[in-house]
């Protein structure tokens, strides 16, 4: 299933994208407040729901991202494909590095206010400093909680799939050494289209993820490069901590990032970022 939170004549409901239409389950009796609440009841009684929900047109509704306000900030990953810890550390925008291949992931956070739906814009003004950098990333989606989860067990709570632009400004992620500010200006996490279920991957490994920049392709990697992949993230963070339903998770961005160019390739107004993630979908934000 591909699980959408959208609006429509000025309401905002959760719903199942069906090709040209979506299952509008908020408007089912004892429908779901929103999308953390439907990830909590789990899919088989999403796909049950739905089956009965009334029906809309894709074109009639606007897509918001999957989760408009997550409950926790959203969980980001450094230095998680090879290829991009070179870049970054060649870049020497990393204030905080100790070595360039990291022994443990390392974790950041994104604020929920720097959440953002797909077509909306990334907004540079927020970065005073002029030098907002694009980051693709596969985002994975909590559906069962836990603390202290095993490895062996930890996609056994992933809900789902999206996409996030973990965007940066590179001078105060710099400057700041911890990378919250350079990390969560509003706009900052454009995420969506929608939540690809679980089920309907059988090995998110071998997705692809794209990222272009005015139709120009600057990323393309397997998820499967992975330096950290998806079981040992969940398993180090709720090692310390309960990951809940609705949790997100950006994995880490390939190479070709706007600072591994020479000189550095900044986001300008006018610019659109499209990241392409196979059997999920393409999530479209212009910059101003």
């Amino acid at each position: 299933m591909k699980l959408v939170t959208f609006e429509s004549a000025g309401s905002v409901g959760v719903g199942v994208l069906e090709g040209e239409e979506v299952a509008n389950l908020s408007a089912t009796d004892g429908g779901p407040a929103d999308m953390v609440e439907l990830i909590s009841w789990g899919r088989d009684a999403i796909a049950d729901l739905s089956r009965t929900a009334p029906r809309l047109m894709r074109d009639s509704v606007r897509l918001l991202a999957p989760i408009p306000r997550p409950r926790k900030n959203v969980f980001a990953v450094g230095r998680n494909y090879v290829e991009h810890a070179k870049e970054f550390s060649d870049s020497g925008f990393d204030a905080s590095e100790r070595q360039q291949l990291p022994d443990d992931p390392i974790f950041f956070t994104k604020p929920p206010t720097s959440v953002i739906g797909p077509d909306e814009a990334i907004d540079t003004s927020n970065d005073p400093t002029g030098t907002t950098d694009y980051e693709g990333e596969l985002a994975v989606v909590i559906g069962r909680a836990g603390i202290r989860i095993p490895k062996e067990e930890a996609m056994d709570h992933v809900f789902g799939y999206t996409i996030c632009n973990d965007v940066t400004a590179r001078e105060l992620q710099k400057r700041h050494v911890q990378w919250e500010i350079g990390k969560g200006p509003d706009t900052y996490c454009p995420m969506g289209p929608c939540i690809v279920t679980a089920d309907e991957i059988e090995d998110v490994g071998s997705l692809w993820l794209r990222t272009r920049v005015n139709g120009e392709l600057r990323q393309e990697a397997p998820v499967a490069d992975l330096i950290f992949d998806i079981s040992t993230l969940i398993a180090v963070l709720s090692s310390v901590m309960t990951l809940e339903p609705g949790d997100v998770i950006a994995t880490g961005t390939p190479p070709g990032v706007g600072i591994g160019f020479d000189p550095p390739i900044y986001l300008q107004p006018g610019d659109v970022v499209e990241i392409e993630v196979e059997q999920i979908g393409t999530l479209r934000n212009p910059v101003i």
